[in-house]
């Protein structure tokens, strides 16, 4: 097949899981182009994701002439479509929290777009997150272009679902993937119940290359790893005081921080306030090999998050032989289990995230291996990489055979 992959932003640091998808699909023998709405202004780290940057198709950051001849070619081709869909959007945009003006761009988009993939002879577009991309497909959809499919993870869908319209966006899928079983139950709680069979759980896959990393001891350094954006809903500001307790009475316990975001400056200050500054690392944003190099070299992962999907980071900790101390939110408690690979904390609970840690740096190291190990199988039966693109296949194929 000839696939389409939307996204508002690709490729981006941390939508590492959409390329290893991509890339998968096309070793099963799919043609697919990827399509963005901007270009991420992250600095890219990983070599695999520069190359990504050079094979996607961007709205905006393009020659904004070609683009504006392009848009007025496909309004000119179905004026009275292209005017009920801004009809539409003004009314959407009336009702939602982010206003018509961004609901008119979609359309704008979608435009754009429809001719990219017309030129390309697109037999189906999947987007991925239930905001902007989704919308845009839905938009070309309705405009002649071929059926779509949507990828929904992240925080977003599960704080505004009525406003990005869910309901409206599985309706006109041709079917709808949850990242996990949450996620899943969400959809089906805001779908109608005549879409309930369209919607599938395909899990994300964490990379081989943490497979294949040769499995170490557990390190003698009292460690902690937090991976991921810097920003509150990530819960780092907790985790900080946190560790400032329990660095109290451990003098040689250390937490390294690999990401990047708009919390930095105020994790740096946070670091100097509560006098813990010596002991706290900043990594910035790093490949996939410096991610597994940090988390191989700490005693456990912690994702304090107020709000998450299932984040990749976690699979990548127990591919890698490393217990995860987790918030016990959405779909993380069907990947750590306590007692078993981790430790479940209530979100926003600094006394438990303390207790946690605190285990992690007493429990003997056969014991944390222990629980790493029973991670990495967890991991290996539920999120492999070609397993999880099978089902996405097997998908494509099923429903593009249905619409024919």
């Amino acid at each position: 097949m000839r696939l389409a992959y939307l996204i508002t932003q690709y490729p981006k640091v941390s939508h590492t899981f959409i390329r290893r998808e991509i890339l998968a699909l096309e070793r099963l023998g799919h043609t697919v182009i990827r399509l963005a709405i901007r270009n991420s202004r992250q600095e890219l780290v990983e070599k695999k994701d520069i190359d990504e940057r050079a094979k996607t198709t961007y709205f905006l950051g393009g020659k904004n002439h070609s683009q504006a001849f392009t848009v007025m070619l496909e309004f000119v081709r179905q004026p009275f479509a292209v005017v009920r869909e801004v009809y539409r959007a003004i009314c959407a945009g009336i009702r939602s929290e982010i206003g018509f003006l961004r609901n008119l761009s979609y359309v704008i988009e979608a435009l754009f777009f429809l001719a990219v993939l017309r030129k390309k002879q697109i037999d189906h577009v999947h987007a991925h997150f239930v905001s902007n991309s989704t919308a845009v497909a839905r938009i070309m959809r309705r405009l002649g272009g071929p059926p779509y499919s949507f990828t929904a993870h992240g925080r977003v869908m599960f704080d505004s679902p009525q406003s990005l319209d869910v309901k409206g966006k599985v309706a006109e899928a041709a079917f709808v993937v949850g990242i996990s079983d949450y996620t899943v139950s969400q959809l089906l709680r805001w779908a109608r119940i005549d879409d309930w069979l369209k919607i599938h759980v395909v899990r994300c896959a964490v990379s081989e290359s943490f497979f294949n990393r040769a499995r170490s001891m557990l390190p003698a350094s009292k460690q902690f790893v937090c991976v991921g954006r810097l920003s509150a809903e990530k819960g780092q500001l907790l985790l900080m005081q946190a560790f400032a307790r329990v660095a109290a009475d451990f003098g040689d316990a250390t937490l390294t921080f690999v990401g990047d975001g708009p919390l930095r400056d105020t994790i740096q200050a946070a670091s100097d306030r509560l006098g813990i500054s010596k002991r706290v690392h900043l990594t910035g944003n790093l490949d996939e090999s410096g991610v597994s190099k940090e988390i191989a070299q700490s005693r456990a992962l912690i994702v304090p998050s107020f709000m998450e999907g299932l984040p990749v980071v976690i699979m990548e900790s127990f591919a890698l032989g490393r217990p995860v101390i987790a918030t016990s939110i959405s779909g993380i408690p069907e990947l750590v289990f306590p007692g078993e690979n981790g430790w479940l904390i209530p979100a926003g609970n600094i006394d438990r995230l303390e207790v946690a840690m605190r285990e992690a740096l007493t429990l003997p190291p056969e014991t944390l291996e222990k629980m790493g190990h029973r991670g990495r199988e967890v991991v290996k039966k539920r999120h492999d990489l070609c397993a999880e693109v099978a089902k996405l296949d097997g998908l494509f194929r099923r429903y593009s055979s249905d619409s024919a």
